[in-house]
Order: C-alpha cells, then sequence, then structure tokens
C-alpha cells in the first residue's frame, strides 16, 4: 500500500508517542520495584521481567519507519522484525504464567515462595518458544517470496507475501494464550463462588482461602505478646497472599493486553482479505494501541501495591 510521505509521518508520531509513553511506563515498573518493597508480590515479580522483555518490542516500535526506510535487508530492519515476532508472543506467554499462578494459589494454595521458584522455569519455556522461531525466520527466504522479513508500512515485522506465516506464527498463538487465560478465569471465579462461605477478609485487606487464612494486624499483636510465637508470627504475615489483589493485577494486566491486540488483528484480517486496501485510520491505530501496552502496565504495576514484602 503507497503512503503519502505526510501519511507517513503521521503513523511514525503515533507510533513512537504510544512507545515514548510504554517506555515511560516500563521504566515506572523497574524504579517502583527496585525502590520499593511495597510491590514485591508474585505477580509484580513477573511484571518486573516481563518489563524487561517489554523494553525490547517499545525500542522496537519506537524505530518505527526507520526500519522500512533503512531497507528490508538491513540491520536495523531485521534487528527490528525479530524483535517484533519475539516480544509481543513473550508478552502473552506471561500474563498466561501470571494467571497460572492464580491458579495454583486458588486451587493448590502455593506460597509465594514456590510461585517464586517457578520463575524460572517460566522463563526458560517463554524465551525457548519464542526465541527460537524469531531467530529462525532471520534464515527464511525464497525466490518468489524474497526475505520472510520486511516492510509492513510503518515498522518491519513478516512480509505481506508471508502473510500466512504471520497469522500462523503470530496472531493465531496470541488469540489462543488469550482465548485460554480467559477460559482460566472463568474457572477461578466459578470455584472462588463456590468456595465464597470459606473464603475469609481480615483486617488487612486479605481475601484467602481459609486453608491458608493471614493473620490480620490484631492477631499478629496478639502473637507478638508471646515470645514462643512471636518469630512465626513475622514469618505468615511475609508470606500470605491477598487474593483480592492477587487476582485483580492479572485480571487488569489482561485486560489491557487484550485492548491492545483487537484492532491489530482486525487489521491484519482485513489485510489478508483485501491485500493493500487496508483503511488509513486503522493503520493509525495499529501504530498507536499496539506499542502502547507498556503504558497500561505501569499504571497497573504501581496501583496495586503490596502489605510489605510478600
Amino acid at each position: 500500500m503507497k503512503l503519502s510521505h505526510e501519511q507517513l509521518r503521521h503513523l511514525s508520531i503515533a507510533g513512537r508517542t504510544a512507545s515514548a509513553l510504554s517506555l515511560l511506563g516500563v521504566g515506572t515498573i523497574i524504579a517502583t520495584f527496585t525502590l520499593s518493597d511495597k510491590f514485591r508480590s508474585p505477580t509484580h515479580r513477573i511484571m518486573l521481567i516481563n518489563a524487561f522483555y517489554n523494553l525490547f518490542d517499545f525500542i522496537a516500535t519506537m524505530i518505527s519507519v526507520s526500519g522500512p526506510e533503512a531497507g528490508e535487508d538491513s540491520g536495523l530492519c531485521r534487528f527490528q522484525a525479530f524483535s517484533l515476532q519475539m516480544f509481543p508472543v513473550a508478552d502473552v506467554l506471561w500474563t498466561l504464567a501470571m494467571t497460572w499462578d492464580v491458579v495454583l494459589v486458588v486451587f493448590w494454595q502455593y506460597e509465594p515462595e514456590a510461585l517464586r521458584k517457578l520463575e524460572k522455569k517460566y522463563f526458560a519455556v517463554i524465551t525457548s518458544l519464542t526465541f527460537i522461531p524469531a531467530l529462525v525466520f532471520l534464515f527464511i527466504r525464497s525466490a518468489d517470496k524474497g526475505a520472510i522479513y520486511g516492510s509492513v508500512v510503518f515498522w518491519c515485522s513478516i512480509s505481506p507475501n508471508w502473510v500466512l506465516f504471520r497469522i500462523i506464527f503470530y496472531y493465531a498463538p496470541i488469540w489462543f494464550i488469550i482465548v485460554v487465560v480467559a477460559i482460566l478465569y472463568i474457572i477461578i471465579l466459578q470455584e472462588m463462588f463456590k468456595l465464597r462461605h470459606e473464603l475469609m477478609a481480615t483486617r488487612d485487606d486479605c481475601l484467602v482461602l481459609s486453608s491458608t487464612a493471614c493473620p490480620s494486624s490484631e492477631s499478629v499483636e496478639q502473637t507478638n505478646r508471646s515470645d514462643m510465637k512471636s518469630s512465626e508470627a513475622v514469618v505468615r504475615q511475609q508470606s500470605g497472599v491477598s487474593l483480592r489483589k492477587f487476582l485483580l493485577m492479572p485480571v487488569l494486566f489482561f485486560l489491557a493486553l487484550l485492548t491492545t491486540w483487537v484492532i491489530p488483528t482486525i487489521n491484519r484480517i482485513y489485510a489478508f482479505r483485501h491485500p493493500g486496501e487496508e483503511p488509513y485510520p486503522l493503520m493509525v491505530g495499529v501504530a498507536a494501541l499496539g506499542s502502547l501496552r507498556g503504558f497500561w502496565n505501569g499504571i497497573i504495576f504501581v496501583s496495586m501495591r503490596s502489605r510489605g514484602r510478600r
């Protein structure tokens, strides 16, 4: 699709503005986690890890039209395409990891320390699943279609000549994971509704299953009066999970993710059915909303403060 210089400039402005906001969100997550121990829940930790993946994602979207302008065989274009293949998919997989943590807490009463031990496994699986295809695509080309990575107008990604690959290896897995996450949350909410009589809310805003109840501030004060039990009381207080916030933050993270993928997916389906006829306003929406995930993540991260170390 041929665009005027002015249209390309507007796309660049939209994408880079959104990318700058997202980079600000990433910086906020890293700084907040580093400087305050009030943001150390298992979900905060996963969001921190994901923030480093997002960093490369939004650096790539910040490059914007400079990637295609440098040429499809340039290092800049290929770096941009590699990043935009790997890191957005990783972002969705980290959302699944957050949701799985909630499943483990609700159904198997996992403690924060047990969840923390899973992070290395999440890292290994997610990095492998996203890095390997993105790397392999760097070396795929054919005589009639050219390289698999190429220009898609406002950045470099899987070339329109390989649009079926983009659907199979990008949009299909992303939406499959989104559907899986949505189903898991439905199951979680159903379980919480069935166990609503077994849930307890303490004065410390800790909503927990009765089998893993967190001590309230009153109970902690009482146990602190006893030398025999004081050390034990200080330890559940530290490991207890506020299920209300523990569930709310991944849900908000998921909703932010969902909103950023609707317009890009609509645009890709339209482009698949009508090659070269994508509406320009839709393209502007893709450039802006597709680069805004980090901004919403930063807001969600700082709004869900923990009550001390978790």
